[in-house]
């Protein structure tokens, strides 16, 4: 009997301690719709906190900038749920740095992780227990290696001045460029319009699609693209599957990210979120164009698919199953989460020359279309590229 009563006890006692909420913290649909779903996945998969589940899922405002005390406040509220033990910002807009201070002060207790961070590195990880961001400083290397095994012998960088002053950006495409000249590929710089300029959106696209032509004729068919700002890459795409040329992934990749538009491509809302539905229909329209083996992106969103995975690593970290900082076990949820693509990662070197061991920059295999991946994520980057500024 007294054993009994103590497994009894011990099972109350799991009970218990297992009863927590995440909060999960994305954008909405108008400005951020992949971290939106894959905060709604995280929440499908542990259930709604008001319906006995374990998850809380709010939104941010759209105009973040300009309402940033009211998404400051938002975030906070979260802790004021005495049973919260985590909280995970889908995408880490500007005010998430104070929010986590505000949240450290009144619950030291709750996790916090930060995905995308939009604030200083440096300042995120001060405040985080873990932050996730897209691998900049791997990829300028990986990106130009791909271009050249899939054909490439030049490759041109589209950019301007804004974007050039953000150091991670600037960073990149100066391993690009060494990477470019000690693969023996020529390296040529192109500055196109900012969307936010005078011009806006619309004239920055014309000039892409007027001049992805010219460029081709000057520099031959087998030369790569990359451009640095979303709105440049619809028109870039739309091009080099016309025209020729190569084009290896987006800034910040997925078969969303420009191929709809550029290829006139609608999707229904059963393949919303179904990333292996919106792959194949996207490669069936880039092999029915003819441009098999020279177009490629990463098979699955960034956003929808580290929501998910932060969502799965808060939860095995609450349960004991690993520690927040287990490198090994956060890329087994990723690839949990993104059957059959790779993932690699390092961590982040601040400006002190101090690696931070909670900020980690990761990348996913790139995927060609009509060939499939070409394995980057085995490739070990050489160590000279990371001291490249």
């Amino acid at each position: 009997m007294k054993k009994m009563l103590m497994a009894m006890f011990m099972s109350a006692v799991s009970v218990v301690s297992f009863a927590y909420h995440i909060g999960v913290v994305s954008g909405t649909v108008s400005q951020s719709e992949d971290s939106l779903r894959g905060a709604e996945a995280v929440m499908a998969k542990y259930g709604a906190a008001d319906k006995g589940g374990k998850v809380i899922h709010i939104t941010y405002p759209d105009n973040f900038m300009q309402e940033m005390e009211t998404t400051i406040s938002q975030i906070v509220s979260l802790a004021d749920d005495p049973e919260m033990k985590a909280i995970i910002m889908a995408e880490a807009v500007p005010g998430t740095v104070e929010a986590f201070r505000r949240i450290r002060d009144k619950r030291p207790d709750i996790i916090l992780m930060a995905n995308t961070a939009h604030e200083d590195p440096e300042m995120i990880a001060d405040v985080s227990d873990l932050a996730l961001y897209p691998d900049a400083i791997a990829r300028g290397y990986l990106i130009v290696k791909a271009a050249k095994e899939m054909g490439a012998d030049k490759f041109v960088h589209i950019s301007f001045p804004r974007h050039l002053s953000y150091e991670m950006l600037s960073r990149r495409r100066n391993i690009m460029a060494e990477t470019a000249k000690d693969l023996g590929m020529e390296f040529i710089d192109v500055s196109a319009p900012d969307p936010v300029s005078d011009v806006g959106v619309a004239g920055a696209q014309q000039y892409i699609l007027e001049q992805v032509p010219n460029w081709l004729q000057k520099y031959g068919k087998n030369t790569a693209f990359f451009a640095t700002n979303d709105a440049h890459t619809e028109p870039l795409l739309k091009r080099v599957s016309e025209e020729g040329g190569y084009f290896v992934e987006a800034d910040l990749p997925s078969a969303t990210m420009g191929y709809p538009g550029a290829l006139g491509i609608d999707f229904s809302d059963s393949e919303k979120g179904n990333w292996p539905a919106i792959l194949k229909k996207v490669e069936k329209v880039v092999t029915d164009k003819g441009a098999s083996g020279r177009m490629g992106t990463w098979a699955y969103s960034y956003n929808f698919s580290v929501t998910q995975a932060m969502g799965d690593h808060a939860v095995n970290v609450i349960e004991g199953k690993c520690d927040i900082l287990d490198f090994d076990a956060l890329m087994e949820t990723l690839k949990a989460n993104t059957p059959g693509a790779g993932w690699n990662g390092s961590y982040l070197v601040d400006v002190n020359g101090v690696e931070r061991d909670n900020y980690v920059l990761i990348y996913q295999d790139t995927y060609i279309f009509g060939k499939g991946y070409l394995h980057m994520t085995d490739i070990k980057v050489p160590e000279k590229y990371f001291d490249i500024r």
